[in-house]
């Protein structure tokens, strides 16, 4: 594509396009077709400045603070509309430029709106308390108050869906936002925030600065106006986020990786846990911090359950995603592409064998699109890379266990704790491994649910703090105690009261 035949993308600031200062651009890619289609403004920490200045001044003053809590629900409730409205238009958005299939981004698009309803309702139900205090003459209590500017740092996968939980909640606290999307995936994000300002989201509440992660996303992070950081990624970009934000004491919230044990029992009814497999791991391309990478499967039933899966990811339809027919889509980016393939050979070298996949799709139906097979590895130990690191692609390690506590000690052997699959139809050992798994979301015999009200978030290395739900609001306010004194006589002081 020319130039000029190409679609832009400046950034957002304050309520109007920026163009980058330094005047750089880069280009975005069709995964499917292998080809550019966009190009998105290269920022910088000039850019950066900009964007926090505004968020800042759009917090401290204008309407955005004068506003109550009840007319910041009833804004977000209209922007939810607003995004409903324009739902077709942000997944086909997304599909071109991340590759996600038209089959589960017209449906997610259609979710999104939930959340900003949902906090839209929260935005005045979250009170502060009165205090029993332990000492006479003294009336004391607590405020909620919004933390601040609040930068927002989201990963390729899913931009829009990933970003509505951190950024409706942020909005209901009352904080300002700025937005660092993937440079992979930047599209669906400006197209987003252009809707939200025209459903009335006052300018420099939300804004938006593209490129790369040294350029903008560390500047961003170490902005001395920015006093939270919201990001989701991969744990050794998230750790480093945590290290350069203690240095200034700012709060992280960190939605990070995951290596989740997909547990099947010899009880389970073995055709919904089969189902439960395949949708742990394929669906969305394995493209997922949730996927249930690691199958542990009951050594009585391993066999059975092993051809089942092989058997059903082997009829799955790939290419276009832009076809509703279409159930495993590419992979995102070059990059992920080359890391997922390298994963397939270290498998390989370590002694698993490939009962299915194993290497880049070459059906004509994907074209020159970046694709992998679907890739089901078997005499996998949990010691092997494989099973221990995320490969985030359509890539599963099949593991047996000969019982409960074997498989408890198999799916904590871990570093990461983000989702876990259950699947049997003993009830108390439903209960004991929902209670006994390392993780901060057991599934029992499901997989892959999420709801607007449901907390959601890991343990160990898979992150900190929680999106979505009640607690999700939590992460984006202050507590502030204020003391009266209605009648306590004067004391020392010297000495405290």
């Amino acid at each position: 594509m020319t130039e000029k035949s190409m679609r832009s993308y400046p950034m957002h600031v304050d309520g109007v396009p920026h163009e980058p200062l330094d005047g750089d651009w880069f280009e975005t890619e069709d995964p499917f077709l292998g080809e550019t289609w966009a190009r998105v403004a290269r920022g910088s920490a000039k850019d950066v400045d900009v964007a926090v200045s505004a968020a800042h001044a759009a917090f401290t003053s204008g309407p955005w603070p004068r506003m109550t809590r009840t007319e910041r629900g009833a804004l977000l409730h209209r922007l939810g509309d607003a995004i409903a409205a324009h739902a077709t238009e942000l997944a086909e958005t997304e599909v071109r430029d991340n590759g996600k299939l038209w089959a589960e981004m017209s449906g997610q698009l259609s979710y999104v709106p939930q959340w900003f309803h949902y906090f839209g309702g929260l935005a005045d139900k979250v009170e502060g308390a009165v205090l029993p205090l332990d000492k006479k003459g003294f009336f004391a209590y607590t405020r909620k108050e919004p933390v601040g500017v609040t930068a927002i740092i989201t990963p390729w996968n899913s931009p829009v869906l990933l970003l509505a939980w951190k950024l409706a909640p942020a909005l209901a606290a009352g904080c300002t936002v700025v937005i660092k999307p993937s440079e992979f995936t930047s599209a669906s994000t400006l197209e987003l925030v252009a809707v939200l300002e025209e459903a009335g989201l006052p300018a420099g509440v939300v804004n938006v600065v593209t490129g790369y992660g040294a350029e903008v996303g560390g500047p961003l992070v170490e902005h001395p106006l920015v006093r939270k950081i919201s990001f989701t990624g991969s744990d050794a970009t998230g750790r480093h986020i945590n290290e350069l934000a203690a240095r200034h004491l700012k709060h992280v919230s960190l939605e990070l990786g995951g290596k989740s044990p997909n547990i099947v029992f010899e009880d389970a009814d073995l055709d919904s846990a089969v189902n439960g497999v395949v949708s742990g791991i394929f669906a969305a391309t394995g493209q997922t911090c949730i996927a249930g990478s690691r199958l542990l499967v009951h050594e009585s039933v391993h066999d059975e359950v092993v051809r089942r899966v092989v058997e059903l990811a082997g009829t799955a339809r790939m290419g276009n995603p832009r076809d509703e027919r279409t159930q495993v889509g590419p992979i995102t980016t070059r990059p992920q592409l080359a890391k997922v393939l390298d994963y397939i050979d270290v498998a390989r070298r370590e002694g698993a064998h490939a009962a299915l996949g194993g290497h880049r799709a070459s059906r004509p139906e994907c074209g020159s699109g970046w694709f992998v097979e679907p890739t089901i590895f078997t005499g996998v130990h949990n010691s092997m890379r494989i099973a221990q690191e995320e490969v985030f692609g359509p890539v599963l390690a099949v593991i047996p266990f000969a019982d409960e506590e074997e498989a408890v000690a198999i799916a904590n052997d871990s570093r990461f704790g983000l989702g876990a699959g259950v699947w049997t139809t003993d009830i108390g050992r439903a209960f004991r491994m929902s209670e006994r798994v390392q993780s901060g979301t057991v599934w029992v015999n499901t997989y892959r649910a999420v709801s607007f009200m449901a907390p959601f978030g890991g343990v160990k290395d898979s992150g900190l703090g929680r999106e979505n739900g009640a607690a999700a609001i939590e992460e984006y306010f202050e507590t502030k105690t204020v003391w009266l004194n209605t009648g306590a006589p004067s004391s020392n002081p010297f000495v405290m009261r």
